[in-house]
Parts: structure tokens; sequence; C-alpha cells
């Protein structure tokens, strides 16, 4: 079977790709098992009637989501309708959008890509204290970071707390060259990364000057209650017991916390017990602390990255992560 798919005006190949024509195109056929040739406003498809009608649903869904993103697509954005066919949950699309989150009007609006996603926003929405667990490239921190700034510019908080425990790969800081604000920064940097996609740098760094926004390493909270505050703990993996303690007891009144970690990630040596495990155990019990646990199939960062983690993952002895 033959068929050919007309754009809606403004919406071009090249464009619906984001610019990567040659490998949608192939992205599509390995998935839809058809044969394509694409222009400038067109797509032929042949193959047989139920790949090439699933095909042309998938086109038409991406036309729509054209015109919802505000007619802007990226890499992810295709590959995230991808992934919704695949796993033929194409009818998740529409919920999804439900729960867009707006940042900066200079930035594009962040919204969830997976069920569990969808799950991790409205558990953030809801609920005061929140963990988010699972492998890297979920979206975790970056969902959270996200709804943090829209609290932040809708008025419901008046400060955003940025903070992680400044411990990986078994360095010490006190190894490290320079002074210590130069020493923790390397620790940060992926926090201010994820803060430049929701605002401008000019926003960004008017609101840390002003001390609104604060980015800390762990150790810097101790000993404070923080008011109104929308507060993020990440590589929540590397704390130890007491600091987790410590963490959750400096939230006060009107505020919202996330934690987010991957268990299978703790740089802690073998005689420290981690914080994040010991929450898992000792905190489901309470109802109004939510707990969203991500798998690869969850995972939003690159297409490649699900099956890099699920190669690791086999290629480990069981008990070892």
């Amino acid at each position: 079977m033959e068929s050919r798919y007309y754009f809606d005006k403004g919406l071009s190949w090249h464009t619906a790709c984001a610019g990567d024509e040659v490998r949608g195109l192939r992205m599509l056929e390995k998935q839809f098992g058809v044969r394509l040739v694409a222009r400038e406003n067109w797509v032929q498809i042949e193959g047989d009637e139920e790949a090439v009608g699933r095909m042309e649903s998938f086109l038409a869904e991406l036309a729509g989501f054209y015109q919802l993103r505000g007619k802007q697509l990226d890499a992810r954005d295709f590959e995230f309708l991808c992934r919704s066919f695949r796993d033929r949950r194409e009818g998740d699309i529409r919920e999804l959008l439900k729960e867009r989150i707006d940042v900066s009007p200079k930035k594009r609006e962040v919204m969830p890509r997976s069920r569990r996603q969808l799950e991790y926003v409205r558990a953030i929405r809801s609920r005061d204290v929140v963990f988010g667990i699972g492998p890297a490239g979920t979206g975790k921190t970056y969902l959270a970071m996200a709804l943090a700034v829209s609290e932040f510019l809708k008025g419901n908080v008046t400060r955003i707390v940025l903070t992680r425990p400044a411990r990986e790969s078994g360095e010490n800081l006190g190894f490290l060259p320079g002074s210590l604000e130069e020493k923790i920064m390397p620790y940060l940097r992926p926090l201010y990364d994820a803060l430049y996609d929701m605002m401008s740098f000019d926003e960004v760094s008017g609101l840390i000057e002003r001390g609104v926004i604060e980015v800390a390493p762990l150790a810097f909270m101790r000993g404070r209650t923080l008011n109104n505050a929308f507060i993020i703990l990440d590589e929540a993996q590397n704390t130890t017991v007491d600091q987790m303690l410590m963490f959750l007891t400096r939230m006060g009144v009107g505020s919202r916390c996330v934690i987010t970690g991957d268990p299978s990630q703790s740089d802690l040596t073998g005689r420290e017990r981690s914080g994040l495990r010991h929450a898992i155990d000792t905190l489901q019990r309470v109802p109004e602390i939510g707990f969203v646990f991500f798998d690869t199939g969850d995972v939003v960062r690159h297409a490649l990255l699900e099956k890099i983690i699920l190669a690791y993952n086999a290629g480990e002895p069981e008990g070892s992560r």
C-alpha cells in the first residue's frame, strides 16, 4: 500500500524532524516497518495497510503537537512522540500536555514525557515532600527545577534553594585545588545548567545576587530553617542517614521539598549507610510524603541512554548495585 501525507501550511519535514531529516526517516522506518520518502511539505509512505495507517496517525499527531508547542519542535519532542507510538501510548500525549510547566516567558514551557513523569509532576504539585528515585536521564531533577521556577514566578514561594552533597566518585573536597567556592562549583554545576534552561542568564544571575535563588552544598544547610521556599536536594544517594535527617528538618512553614537520587550510583563508602535508602525504608509509611520510582523506560535525555543503562545493568551481578 502507498500513501502520501501532506503537512499543513507552516510545518515542513525539516521542522518536524527538528532539522535532522535523515535520522528521523531512518528512525520511523525502523519503528513502523514502512518505507518513507520525504520532501519539504509531504511524506510518501509504503508498507502494509496497518503500518501505513499508524504512520499517518503519527504524522497527524506530530502536526498537532507542533501547534500545541507553539510551532517549535526539538529532537526531544520528536523522540517523545516516537516513544509514545512505539509503546502504543499515543493517547497519553494530550494528558501529558495538560501538565506542562510554565517557566520564564523567555524560555519554552517544560512538560512531562512519560506516565511516570506525569505522576511525579502531580505528586510535587499536591504534596509538600516528594522523593524522585531512579536512573540518570529520567528527568527527576529537571522537572523538580522547572516546578520550583514555576512556583516562584507565580508567587507561591519566595525563594528557591538547590543543594547536593559535595561528594562524588570517591573524591574529597580537601584534596581538590582552589578556594572552597572553586572546590564546590563542579558539584553544583548541573544545578546551574538546569536553571539556565528555565530562565535567562540575567534572570538567574540577578536572583542569585539577591539571595532569592541559592545553590549550595548540603553541608551549608545545617542549623537553618527555610520558610516559604522550594527546596531541592539532588544526588541524595550520596547523603548519610544523619545528613538526610538534617536536610528534611530544614523545611519550614510554607515550604516544599523534593529529594532526587539514584540508589545504584552511591559514592558512599561501604561503612556508610545511604540516607536515601534509609529514607525510602523509613518514610514510605507516611502518607503525606510522595515517592515516585522511575526506571529505564522513563529515560528521556537521549534515546540511546535507555539502551546503555540496560546494557550495564544486564552485565552486573545480582546484588552489586
